[in-house]
């Protein structure tokens, strides 16, 4: 197996991040509305937005863009969105080694859940999921511009950040 890089979007990346979010849902449009699956698949613009608001992670394989997961504060809360892997990179474990990041992030921010929304038709990606300890919860929002949708959270343990850290 090559070796993985994880790391912080980069302001030049957005458009590739686009890329990659795209080709991880296409096979899945059938299932969307138009409007859910042009928010699921953004525009590199938005994605430049998110690098500069949120934390987008990027997984790379030889310095080559293969998946990407973003996070961002709500509340006492870490919001996990926008992950997705290339079709031909999945099995690797990336997902998973993408929401350990945001899970070790969000730990020494002291926050103390995350969650996310997800469609029930994602299956793999809800394995996913619950494997790595989320739940689902009976919180909105239900669906996105029509394509319905559940949110899942994990209770995180949270550490004390060391001073000057």
């Amino acid at each position: 197996m090559q070796k993985l890089e994880i790391r912080k979007a980069v302001s030049g990346e957005a458009s590739r991040v686009a890329v990659v979010l795209y080709e991880s849902f296409i096979e899945y449009k059938s299932f969307y509305s138009d409007e859910a699956f042009a928010v699921t698949t953004p525009a590199s613009e938005q994605i430049q937005r998110s690098i500069n608001e949120c934390s987008v992670l990027v997984a790379l394989q030889d310095e080559v863009i293969v998946g990407t997961a973003a996070a961002m504060p709500c509340r006492d809360s870490y919001y996990v969105q926008s992950m997705g892997v290339l079709p031909l990179a999945r099995g690797l474990r990336i997902g998973e080694i993408l929401l350990k990041r945001i899970e070790d992030d969000a730990s020494g921010e002291c926050y103390k859940r995350l969650f996310l929304s997800t469609t029930p038709f994602l299956h793999r990606a809800i394995k996913l999921y619950e494997r790595f300890g989320f739940r689902r919860t009976g919180e909105p929002p239900h669906e996105l511009f029509g394509t319905p949708l559940f949110t899942m959270e994990k209770i995180l343990e949270t550490t004390t950040r060391k001073p000057g850290l």
